[in-house]
């Protein structure tokens, strides 16, 4: 059978790789794209589809190991590290730790910053231009605070975060309560970022994909990597049992980018990326929910509403490729909003969900060449932000592949950082 030709070949159908679809193609470029299940089935699904530069402060923050060690005994913490014997996992937290100073933790913050601010632009846009119906709203996102300790400890970050030009305000517990009607009593105070936005992820999905293929691009899911070898045109591909040339190709699989490491003949991968698993409950809407994205910061509950639907979500888990669907954690999620919340929940619920989000050491994404291998790409470990790096992230890929000046600074994001 003949070789299926393109300038670009994308492994990974969630955002990322669905973004940078778009992106390339918009640039002028032929593109494939191929995912072994179906197209936004990992952690783009079940997120709560907050578009937050004033996340940039990353995970590997000083005072973060000691935090998962205290709660390593406890199931159901916001950051859980499972105490089983897995030597990848653990290699990975020795490296995380070492980026958990107040240096590295700056310098994760800017890149992180940079990539979100702009992503959340370009998503803007393509609202915009390409009539985008994904529920987005320039929502703003509130934390929100039932111990003072904690309000004032948060308040420490605002220097950075208003260097980098982040709206924030801290607003007294009374005055909050009278704004936002749908939590109980016992608020201290919130923090709002009025910069932040909001989508429903299922369909930002389904508009990527509707745009990509508007523009001539071709989707092949159910169709896994197996194959990956340099030839005269730059690449043979082969996935799903069908071969492929292609000049460039960019790995976009998020948590199983390192299980494709040898397929790839980039080992070094997999000391990079650790899954991390992230919860969601995904419900009918109840009678009254919050105007705005919350975070309901002592349980690291995330709440999100939609026009017709309402979730919560959120928590860490670093247990491996571990897929299983942990009813106490899911649990942990409607504790917490029964703290803060006079509704919770919604009267049914319409998916309980688990996905695996790929976590760099650095808390910031690897996009950019790989050295050695002309032509092979990365666009993967965004950890938390996949959603809210997506359009930054496929722009800056286009960018790259076409040889043009870059929108972002690209030595921030390269993998060649850890060479």
């Amino acid at each position: 059978m003949e070789p299926r030709a393109t300038d670009v070949l994308i492994v990974g159908g969630g955002v990322a790789g669905l973004a940078s679809a778009l992106a390339l193609l918009r640039a002028g470029r032929t593109v494939r794209l191929i995912e072994a299940r179906t197209l936004g089935s990992g952690a783009s699904h079940g997120n709560c589809g907050t578009l937050t530069p004033s996340h940039a402060p990353p995970l590997a923050a000083p005072g973060t190991v000691l935090k998962a060690l205290k709660w390593m005994l406890t199931p159901d913490a916001p950051l859980y590290v499972h105490p089983g014997f897995d030597p990848a996992l653990w290699r990975w937290l020795a490296r995380f730790a070492l980026r958990c100073n107040g240096r590295d933790w700056e310098r994760s913050a800017r890149a992180k910053h940079a990539i979100l601010e702009h992503s959340l632009q370009r998503i803007h846009a393509w609202v915009d231009e390409l009539a985008f119906d994904c529920d987005f709203r320039e929502s703003g996102e509130d934390y929100v605070f039932r111990t003072q300790k904690l309000f004032e400890h948060d308040q420490q970050e605002f220097p950075l975060l208003r260097e980098l030009g982040i709206h924030v305000e801290a607003i007294d517990g009374r005055t909050y309560a009278a704004m936002e009607p749908a939590l109980k009593p016992g608020v201290v105070g919130a923090i709002r970022f009025a910069g932040d936005a909001m989508l429903r992820p299922d369909r930002y999905v389904d508009e990527l994909a509707r745009n990509v293929r508007a523009l001539g691009g071709l989707i092949h899911e159910s169709c896994a990597l197996s194959g990956l070898q340099q030839s005269g045109l730059g690449w043979e591909v082969e996935a799903g049992g069908m071969r492929f040339n292609a000049r460039n190709v960019v790995i976009a699989a998020g948590s199983w980018s390192p299980l494709l490491a040898r397929t790839l003949g980039i080992g070094w991968l997999r000391g990079l990326i650790q899954p991390g698993k992230g919860y969601s409950i995904t419900y009918a809407k109840p009678a009254h929910t919050p105007q705005r994205p919350l975070i309901l910061r002592e349980r690291s509950v995330c709440v999100t509403a939609w026009g017709d639907g309402y979730r919560l979500g959120s928590t860490m888990e670093f247990s491996g490729y571990d897929d299983s669907l942990n009813p106490r954690r899911l649990a942990a999620l409607e504790r917490g909003a029964r703290e803060y919340l006079h509704d919770p929940v919604g009267p049914e619920v319409q998916e309980r969900w688990c996905g695996w989000r790929p976590m760099c050491v650095d808390d910031v994404p690897l996009i950019g060449a790989v050295l050695g291998r002309p032509g092979l790409w990365l666009a993967t470990g965004h950890g938390m932000m996949g959603v809210g790096m997506s359009a930054g992230t496929g722009e800056l890929i286009a960018d790259l592949v076409c040889g043009r000046a870059t929108h972002l600074d690209p030595a921030a994001y390269a993998p060649a950082r850890f060479a």
